[in-house]
């Protein structure tokens, strides 16, 4: 299962900075415990991974900022700090109120959001790529160490970039991409967080 509309460092595939926080808090909140379960709009990911919410109460109005607040644990993850606001359309439902969290936990430097303005993982928040900021990074060329790599292990050729989005070979950016990660397989880069590129 994958948690709608948010996104929590990784502490399986890679580290992130407070990603065993979060799997253990994660884990405190949720182990031995009666829980609901909500569908927005898909009911399965690409992976066929059920995408739900997670109630640890009912509520009596699941459009009440109060009780997402105090009642959906996706929510809970978000004002705590132990996850960014990342949303897939057509599940936006509560997207608003992550975003309003999210905010709210990094004026106060809660949980990851202590790491400094963008967290430690990709989220809504995050600045998006701009043409200035591949400017400053191309004589930097952080791809090379990658893009080498993938070159002796066949097969790893996933390109994913600083927006948080992966390209496969074919694709209409995959030669003009500059690799921040190489992946070996399209499962591998979504677990890490990235998305598909539409081209």
């Amino acid at each position: 299962m994958r948690l709608v509309g948010v996104n929590t460092p990784e502490s399986t595939t890679r580290t992130e900075e407070y990603g065993k926080e979060a799997s253990n808090y994660t884990t405190d909140k949720l182990e031995g415990k009666q829980v609901w379960i909500q569908k927005d709009v898909s009911d399965t990911d690409r992976y066929n991974r059920d995408l739900r919410i997670i109630w640890l109460a009912i509520p009596s109005d699941d459009m009440n900022e109060d009780e997402i607040r105090s009642k959906m644990f996706n929510a809970d993850l978000v004002i705590n700090g132990y996850a960014e606001p990342s949303t897939y359309p057509p599940d936006v439902k509560y997207s608003e109120y992550f975003v309003k969290f999210a905010r709210e936990a990094r004026e106060n430097n809660t949980g990851l959001w202590a790491f400094g303005e963008n967290g430690t993982t990709r989220g809504d928040l995050d600045p998006k790529e701009t043409k200035s900021t591949n400017t400053n990074q191309k004589p930097v060329q952080p791809a090379e160490e990658p893009k080498n790599q993938a070159t002796s292990n066949a097969g790893c050729n996933i390109k994913g970039n600083q927006s948080g989005i992966y390209h496969v070979p074919g694709g209409a950016y995959y030669e003009v991409t500059k690799a921040e990660e190489m992946f070996c397989s399209p499962e591998e880069a979504e677990e890490a967080r990235y998305r598909a590129s539409k081209r």
